[in-house]
């Protein structure tokens, strides 16, 4: 294989820039051409694919977001999009892709591979942690670091004006972000769409166990695709349903758990993917994701990657039920 090409798709995530640094020096080491596509799938079908050198990747792993920028392609879920697409790559010689993204990227590269047999190999790159294959994903670590800051913050006037603090996290289908920032922070409940009790009541008699302990503020750390709603609407809820005043508010982080500088352990973690993924492709994988898992490389084929669940360890949800 002497010319590949490499892109970024989904949600960014603070280390890609890492890992595309990685897989681009990387490929000058290997003596192998590497083309940056700019845009994911979108600049994949339009064309906007352009030679790369370890110039371009200079002063780049310490920055969030993504150079090569990210998109999603509606273009890309029909044959058409993916036909272009396969003309654009197949015009310039490319023999193989890494890319870097999360469960709809590794979609699209499983159908892309099944159809025109150009091999893929992922790269695990979301905040979420949701991944099969993977102990942990680019940019977790960060937005949990991120959302943890503000947990931190907000407990400092949670406290100045005895109230309750509900905080929303990221994590659409998974609840890692909202698990570890919570303990982290000394949260007194989390709510994550891995639990399966009802929340809300749950939350309420957490809730009443601290006001008999005369505890005036709590905080309460609430995944964003929790089943029971968002953490307004919790709020509400617990607030109607409570009988005794308090003072409630709601914060949601958003999308500033996407930005910020990586941490060292996502500079790291993506580096090493990002090699990985290079070497591996080099090495003849195709359709798989790169993942470390217990400290060691791995390779996942991307149907498992995508229908296999990566549940929360129990003793997690049972630790904060015990430390709050």
């Amino acid at each position: 294989m002497k010319r590949i090409a490499i892109f970024t798709s989904g949600g960014d995530a603070p280390g890609m820039n890492a890992c595309i640094r990685a897989v681009v020096r990387g490929a000058m080491y290997h003596k192998v051409e590497v083309f940056g596509i700019r845009r994911g799938y979108s600049g994949m079908i339009e064309g906007d694919i352009h030679p790369m050198t370890s110039r371009d990747v200079s002063n780049i792993i310490q920055r969030g977001g993504t150079i090569l920028k990210s998109a999603r392609s509606r273009r890309f879920t029909t044959p058409e999009g993916r036909q272009q697409a396969y003309e654009n790559l197949k015009a310039l010689g490319i023999e193989g892709l890494v890319a870097i993204g999360g469960n709809g990227t590794f979609t699209g590269a499983d159908i892309f591979f099944n159809e025109f047999k150009i091999p893929t190999v992922g790269a695990p790159g979301t905040i979420d942690n949701d991944l099969y294959g993977t102990d942990f994903t680019i940019g977790y670590d960060t937005a949990v670091n991120t959302a943890l800051d503000a947990i931190d913050k907000i407990r400092d006037t949670a406290d100045s004006h005895d109230r309750i603090f509900f905080i929303e996290v990221m994590g659409r289908d998974s609840g890692y972000i909202a698990i570890q920032s919570g303990i982290g922070g000394g949260a007194e409940f989390v709510v994550v769409p891995e639990n399966a009790s009802e929340p809300v009541s749950a939350v309420i008699k957490t809730l009443k166990q601290g006001f008999v302990k005369k505890k005036s503020s709590s905080i309460v750390v609430v995944a964003e695709g929790e089943k029971e709603g968002r953490a307004t609407e919790i709020a509400e809820k617990i607030k109607k349903t409570i009988d005794v005043e308090v003072d409630i508010r709601v914060t949601t982080l958003g999308h500033v758990q996407r930005g910020g500088a990586p941490t060292a352990q996502d500079r790291i973690l993506a580096s090493r993917l990002g090699l990985g993924a290079l070497e591996g492709l080099l090495r003849g994988q195709k359709n798989v994701m790169v993942g470390i898992i217990n400290n060691r490389l791995t390779y996942t084929p991307f149907i498992e990657c995508i229908t296999k669940d990566k549940p929360i360890s129990d003793d997690l949800l049972r630790m904060v039920h015990i430390l709050s």
